[in-house]
């Protein structure tokens, strides 16, 4: 489906130059001469390989067809990850490479979005919250200020992130997945 370039949005999926690609960052641009335009990062999906396009605002480009279902996450075998259709029953395999980061974010039963292109996964989309236990982190100092001093902590499922000084050990803790960022406190 052709959409205008600046309906760009990141996160979505877009056909360029025979590839799948993933929008990133966009930048809006407007310079004092000439026409408006969109500065867009992608990665490529199949190759993961990242690039830096202007697209006009007069240009047209192919959003990717993608087919989403809800999948839960049943467990890790080597190198692949194993989610269960709730629905169906259906199973589906997902290697490391495509999940990346979001590994560490994985728990039992967690649902997530999986995006299909060409009936092949392509992509995984955590909630945008998850619950994680705190497991080590320093323990606050009396006066010291509140305002904006964050400690580091580490969480259950080995994530790095700055906690507020109220925080302790084996508290437990709402994370946003996109950013990373603790939210508050259960």
């Amino acid at each position: 489906m052709k959409i205008n370039a600046n309906e760009i949005r990141v996160g979505m999926l877009i056909e360029y130059k025979n590839d799948l690609w993933e929008v990133l960052k966009i930048q809006h641009v407007k310079p004092g001469k000439g026409g408006a335009f969109n500065q867009i990062e992608m990665k490529s999906i199949n190759n993961n390989t990242k690039l830096n396009e202007r697209f006009r605002s007069s240009e047209t480009v192919e959003k990717a067809t993608v087919e989403e279902e809800k999948f839960s996450f049943i467990y890790k075998d080597k190198d692949e990850f194993v989610f269960m259709n709730s629905k169906s029953y259906e199973q589906v395999s997902i290697e490391k490479n495509v999940i990346g980061e979001k590994e560490k974010m994985l728990s039992e039963n967690l649902e997530v979005v999986i995006s299909f292109y060409d009936e092949k996964p392509i992509q995984i989309e955590l909630p945008n919250q998850i619950v994680s236990e705190v497991r080590e982190t320093e323990i606050a100092i009396k006066g010291q200020t509140v305002s904006s001093s964050y400690k580091p902590a580490i969480l259950d499922n080995e994530l790095k992130i700055q906690v507020p000084p109220f925080i302790n050990i084996g508290d437990k803790i709402i994370i946003d997945t996109r950013t990373l960022e603790y939210l508050k406190k259960v």
